[in-house]
């Protein structure tokens, strides 16, 4: 089950699971743009696309935990290659958490809206695009 991306943490369940609904989003800071991109996120995906994705939701919720932030330039850099434009070169990329908590109810209509914190950012150098 592991290499299909299907297994499942014991923290979904009970007796904590956490209360929070949360994603990142990257902005890449070029010489003449400011581009963002989204880290999959499963409420906006299909089935199918979400059966492809369920790793990406993974990868974030493990990407975000303190042990792992050794990950984090890497994945900037991951980030940055992806809009490396010889002409106009990636400078810096931020990422950005989104967090509200879950408060369970009828509806969805009082949902908190998620709050914005930069929790990692790197300036970058012509070896960080390679």
């Amino acid at each position: 089950m592991l290499w299909t991306g299907l297994f499942q943490t014991w923290d979904m369940f009970a007796p904590n699971p956490l209360p929070l609904n949360t994603y990142v989003k990257a902005v890449v800071i070029t010489e003449h743009h400011v581009r963002v991109w989204d880290f999959p996120r499963m409420d906006q995906l299909s089935l199918g696309q979400r059966y492809q994705k369920e790793r990406y939701r993974k990868f974030v919720e493990n990407m975000l935990l303190e042990q792992n932030e050794a990950l984090l330039p890497d994945v900037v850099r991951h980030i940055a290659r992806m809009y490396n434009d010889p002409s106009d070169p990636p400078r810096k990329v931020m990422l950005i958490k989104y967090q509200s908590e879950i408060t369970p109810g009828p509806d969805d209509q009082h949902e908190p809206k998620p709050k914005p914190s930069d929790f990692y950012d790197e300036y970058l150098g012509p070896e960080d695009l390679r």
